[in-house]
């Protein structure tokens, strides 16, 4: 008899479509299938057919009402995997989902962080690293058989199945960039991709990677669905070794060449060899993959493919969409970065931001920009090309930094205020070559709905009141106020309005002693420094 630890964890499958209709064989073949979940009555009547017996639902809701599943396998579109799993999760379920984990980073970030909170098993099916030839190529690399990796390179080609609500880049590359990721064992520093959208404006058919690893390996990963034959190769090239894993033919799917280089001078000529074949135990991948995902489940432990690995492919595959878009290399150095930025947030590279420093939703750093240490760049804020940040600056929400402006350390740029570069704009003529620079002093505070206009100065610890129009420069620990902004009084350092008596002031707060010297006003160090 089964030990009921061993028993297979009742799953349902949700989803009975082109792929879904095997992870539906795959589980009653494993004796996991509970039941079969989809919009589709004539789908779920065809699973009927084939599976006697077999519980179906319609509704998502109820599946996940039933205490006695402890898991599902969603094989549904992809822009419903985030919130179906979402709701898998509050139900009390553990999770496999079906390529790609979802569409955006930051919807992968908060099903990773909830699994963890959770504790409930995700798992993404990239289904290539449960084939027997992947898992023995990386066991060759792990042994150094290859020698030093020098590039991957992947095709995925065929004629169809042809998509509309994604790209060929989403539809096929997933599982090649998985792999390429697993063989690398590292991020790449950066990507870019090329492609054409032949068949419908704007979904490509086709797309073309190149990823570049901090090691130096190169990965180039071809996909497309407007191919005449079906192509489905893997090529790894070694210093010692190369291996071709071609998953089209029915035997000999892992090949090794054990070719080499002959320098004759300078010139590196080929010394080529017979090709090996490498012996694999011919398990089905899918019944690999399916199996695993019981065994996670059972015994509470992670897959090998599990949420952060499906999280880091999801931010290759953003970085190439992106770049397929701009047509230009995106960085992805996250993982060097000192410093936070919220996956919302766009930073055109290059661009310089110090350690400590924390770049919050939907805002946009463009590139030549340089920010200092210790800052926080707030929600929607823009800052653009050429802007020069300090140290410990705090940006408030909604906020533009255009060209033209510096802000030096410590400035404090308050909720919707607002900087111009330009006297006179115009939507149809072009003033870049009008900009005027604004710079901001040290310690200053630009108050909510402020609004600096372009060629002036603020200065030192001077403090610029909520709605202000500034009009002219500002001098040091002023306080000004009003439409146009006037002098309302001084401001100490820490922020406390300084009551001036006579030429002398101290700060009722921090006592700080001030002193007035031709109609400004100074700290008395700063004037015993000079004096000295």
């Amino acid at each position: 008899m089964r030990n009921p630890a061993e028993r297979p964890a009742a799953v349902a499958a949700i989803g009975a479509g082109y792929w879904g209709k095997n992870i539906i064989r795959t589980l009653h073949r494993l004796c996991a299938l509970s039941c079969v979940c989809d919009t589709d009555e004539k789908a779920l009547e065809a699973q009927r057919e084939t599976y006697v017996g077999v519980r179906t639902e319609t509704d998502y809701r109820a599946v996940l009402g039933d205490k006695g599943i402890v898991a599902v396998a969603i094989a549904s579109p992809a822009a419903a995997h985030a919130n179906m799993i979402r709701q898998a999760f509050e139900a009390g379920k553990d999770v496999f989902v079906e390529k790609p984990l979802c569409l955006s980073v930051p919807e992968g970030e908060t099903l990773v962080s909830m699994a963890a909170k959770l504790g409930r098993v995700l798992m993404v099916g990239h289904l290539l690293h449960y084939h027997d030839a992947v898992v023995k190529l990386k066991e060759m690399i792990n042994r150094g058989e290859l020698g030093k990796i020098y590039y991957i390179y992947s095709n995925r080609l065929n004629i169809g199945k042809f998509r509309s609500e994604e790209n060929a880049l989403w539809s096929f590359a997933p599982h090649d960039v998985s792999v390429a990721l697993g063989l690398a064992g590292e991020m790449p520093s950066d990507v870019f991709c090329g492609g054409g959208a032949f068949l419908q404006n704007g979904v490509h058919d086709s797309a073309c990677a190149l990823l570049s690893f901090p090691s130096g390996i190169k990965a180039h990963i071809f996909v497309s669905w407007l191919n005449p034959c079906k192509e489905q190769k893997l090529v790894v090239v070694g210093s010692r070794k190369m291996a071709v894993f071609d998953d089209t033919q029915k035997d000999r799917k892992l090949l090794v060449y054990p070719h080499g280089i002959i320098w004759r001078g300078k010139i590196p000529a080929p010394e080529k060899k017979d090709a090996e074949v490498v012996e694999l135990p011919g398990t089905e991948p899918l019944l690999n993959e399916m199996s695993h995902f019981l065994q996670c489940v059972r015994e509470r432990k992670s897959p090998v493919t599990d949420g952060a690995e499906g999280l880091r492919v999801l931010r290759v595959l953003q970085a190439c969409q992106k770049s397929l878009e701009r047509g230009e290399k995106i960085s992805l150095s996250d993982e060097k970065r000192k410093f936070f930025a919220h996956p919302s947030a766009v930073i055109d590279q290059p661009a310089h931001i110090g350690e400590g420093t924390s770049i919050w939703h939907f805002s946009h750093v463009m590139k030549d920009s340089e920010i200092g240490r210790g800052c926080n760049i707030g929600q929607n804020v823009v800052i653009s090309s050429g802007v020069k940040i300090g140290d410990n600056v705090k940006i408030q929400n909604n906020v533009s930094v255009y060209t033209g402006v510096t802000l030096e350390d410590g400035v404090f740029c308050g909720p919707s205020m607002v900087f111009t570069n330009v006297m006179n704009p115009r939507s149809r003529i072009s003033r870049r070559h009008e900009y005027r620079p604004t710079i901001v002093r040290e310690g200053s505070t630009l108050g909510a709905n402020c609004t600096v206009v372009c060629g002036h100065t603020i200065g030192r610890f001077a403090f610029v009141g909520a709605g202000a129009v500034v009009t002219k420069d500002v001098p040091d620990y002023a306080l000004v106020v009003g439409n146009p902004a006037r002098m309302a009084g001084y401001m100490c350092e820490c922020g406390v309005r300084l009551e001036i008596n006579g030429d002398e002031a101290t700060c009722p707060s921090c006592g700080k002693p001030y002193e007035k010297r031709g109609g400004k006003i100074e700290r008395r160090q700063d004037i015993e420094s000079t004096v000295a």
